[in-house]
C-alpha cells in the first residue's frame, strides 16, 4: 500500500534585502527631488540620486504616478507615526502637539498638495488609507490638547495643516537648505498663537479636513 506523502510546502517569495533597500532609496530620492523640483522631476535624475539604474526604478514602479503615490503615502505614514509618538507622550498635551508639528514639517508635507491635486487619482485605496489614518491621528493629538484646555478651541485640523504646509515651504526664489533654517522658528511663532487662552478672536470658523479638501 503506497504511503501518503505530505503536501509540498508552498514557497513564499519575499523581496530580497537588497531589493528592499533599492526601493527605499528610490522613494527617499524621489521625495527629496520632488520637494526641491516638483513632481515632474525626470526619472533618470531620481535614479541617479538613488544610485540605481532607470530599469531598477521602473521594476519597482511601473510609471510616474505609482512612484509619486508611494512618496505621498510614505510621507503621510511617517507623519502618522509622528502623531502616534505624540499621543504616546505622557506629559504636557500641548508640548506633544508641538513635537508633532515640528516633526510633520520635517516631512515636508507642504510639498504633498500639488502632488495630490495634480498627478493622479486622489481616490486610490492606498492613498485614501494613508490619508484617513493621518487625519484621524492629528484630530486625536489636537483633541487631547483642547481637552486639557491648552489649545484654543476655535482651530481645526485644516487650520493646522494649512499653516504647517505653508510654513514648511521655502519662500519663492529661496533654495531649500537656506529656507530650512527658518522653518522651525516660524512654526514656533505659529504654535505660540495656538495656545489657550486666545488673545484675539479669529475671523470665520475652524477649518475642518472636509472643508480643506473641498477648497
Amino acid at each position: 500500500m503506497p504511503t501518503a506523502t505530505a503536501p509540498a510546502e508552498r514557497k513564499v517569495t519575499r523581496p530580497r534585502a537588497d531589493a528592499l533597500r533599492n526601493r527605499e532609496r528610490i522613494v527617499g530620492a524621489a521625495r527629496e527631488m520632488i520637494v526641491e523640483h516638483g513632481p515632474d522631476v525626470p526619472i533618470d535624475e531620481i535614479a541617479r540620486r538613488a544610485g540605481v539604474g532607470n530599469a531598477t526604478v521602473y521594476r519597482n514602479f511601473p510609471d510616474r504616478d505609482a512612484l509619486v503615490r508611494e512618496v505621498v503615502c510614505s510621507v503621510m505614514d511617517r507623519t502618522a507615526a509622528a502623531a502616534e509618538l505624540a499621543l504616546a507622550e505622557s506629559g504636557d498635551a500641548f508640548t506633544a502637539l508641538e513635537h508633532f508639528v515640528h516633526a510633520a514639517a520635517d516631512e515636508r508635507i507642504g510639498a504633498l498638495c500639488p502632488m495630490v491635486s495634480d498627478t493622479f487619482d486622489q481616490h486610490h485605496p492606498d492613498l485614501q488609507a494613508s490619508r484617513e489614518r493621518v487625519e484621524r491621528l492629528i484630530e486625536e493629538v489636537m483633541g487631547r490638547a483642547k481637552a486639557a484646555g491648552q489649545l484654543r478651541p476655535d482651530v481645526g485640523v485644516g487650520d493646522l495643516m494649512i499653516a504647517v504646509g505653508q510654513l514648511s515651504r521655502p519662500p519663492a526664489g529661496t533654495d531649500c537648505p537656506r529656507g530650512d533654517r527658518f522653518v522651525h522658528r516660524l512654526l514656533q511663532l505659529f504654535l505660540d498663537g495656538l495656545r489657550a487662552p486666545a488673545r484675539s478672536a479669529l475671523p470665520g470658523t475652524a477649518l475642518s479636513i472636509k472643508e480643506l479638501r473641498a477648497s
